[in-house]
Order: C-alpha cells, then sequence, then structure tokens
C-alpha cells in the first residue's frame, strides 16, 4: 500500500522516515566531524556539501510533512494510555520542528557566512536569505550544532519510545514503520 491507513504506515511514509532518518543521523555525524577536523584547506568544501545535503533534507522534510497532511495518521492501539498519546504527538512534532529549525539555521548561516554555501553541488545558486556578518553567522551556527544535539536527544527519545512499544508493550506500532503492521504481536 503506498497510502497511509488508520492502522498502518503506506510505503511513501515509510521509505520518507527511512530515508530522513538515515539522512538526519549521517548528517549529524557529518557536522560534528566537519568542526572537529584540524583545520585545513578543502574544509569548506566538505561544509559545502553538509550545506547541499541539508537544502536537500529541508525539501524532504517539506515534502513528507505535505505527504503527511494528505494522509491519515495511523491510530495507535485502542488501549494506549492518554499520556502516551500526547507524548507521541508532542514528540513527533518536536522531531518535525526541531529537524526543520536545524536546517534552516544551517540556511541562514550559509547566507551570513562569506563565503556563502549556496552553490548547490555546482549547478545552482540557493537564494541565501541572510546577509555576510560574520558575528550573525557566527550565532546562527551556534544555534545549528545546539538544535543538532537537542534533535539528537529527540531521536534517542523517538527510538527508546520505538523499542518500549516492541519490547515492552509488545504491541505493533514499532513493526508498522517496518511496513509489517499485519505480522502479529511481536515476540
Amino acid at each position: 500500500m503506498i497510502r497511509n491507513t488508520r492502522s498502518g504506515w503506506g510505503s511513501v511514509s515509510r521509505w520518507f522516515h527511512w530515508i530522513l532518518a538515515a539522512a538526519i543521523i549521517g548528517m549529524i555525524g557529518f557536522g560534528w566531524w566537519v568542526n572537529h577536523v584540524p583545520a585545513r584547506p578543502d574544509r569548506f568544501f566538505y561544509r559545502s556539501i553538509h550545506a547541499d545535503i541539508g537544502y536537500l533534507l529541508l525539501l524532504l522534510m517539506v515534502l513528507r510533512l505535505a505527504w503527511r497532511a494528505a494522509n491519515p495518521t495511523p491510530a495507535l492501539p485502542a488501549d494506549s494510555a492518554r499520556w502516551t498519546r500526547i507524548a507521541a504527538g508532542i514528540s513527533h512534532a518536536a522531531l518535525y520542528l526541531v529537524t526543520i529549525l536545524v536546517a534552516v539555521l544551517g540556511w541562514a548561516h550559509s547566507g551570513a557566512h562569506a563565503p556563502d554555501y549556496s552553490s548547490f553541488f555546482g549547478w545552482f545558486h540557493v537564494p541565501q536569505f541572510t546577509a555576510p556578518d560574520r558575528e550573525a553567522a557566527r550565532a546562527y551556527e551556534d544555534r545549528h550544532i545546539l538544535f543538532a544535539y537537542v534533535l539528537l536527544a529527540l531521536i534517542a527519545v523517538h527510538v527508546a519510545a520505538a523499542a518500549w512499544h516492541h519490547y515492552i508493550r509488545r504491541d505493533r506500532v514499532a513493526l508498522r514503520m517496518m511496513g509489517k503492521a499485519d505480522a502479529g504481536v511481536a515476540g
């Protein structure tokens, strides 16, 4: 099934989830590496690649949110406590919001940095919405890094919640994101 149902995630939602999950975790690691390697002549190149992938991630997040808005969200099991429903809603909203915030702060840093990181793999220039300013570039970069760590913490909570559903609750919530909504109770 391509579209979501009230009981399971469709293939498009699952692909968005796993591609973005791998790319975001990879980008956090890559960004950490770029910022912690000793200064070297090719550092701008690696930061440019990081920015290019960041632009793609932002686009994918917008497409994912549009897809999610056009599809039903699978319901939690009927016996789920009210607090788990609220926590799920808040944590998913936080994941989306902070992912977009990290990307937008990176984009703001790109425009404020001189030279900017607007060249998209050398094919065209991504419009920048900030002007070159050394102090602003530092501030955007600091916030970009801070919220990347916040995002990493939210990902850890998300993974822990999936493990809780799978190993403690033994419901099918985590299996639905793997396309196994009808796989029965996890054992």
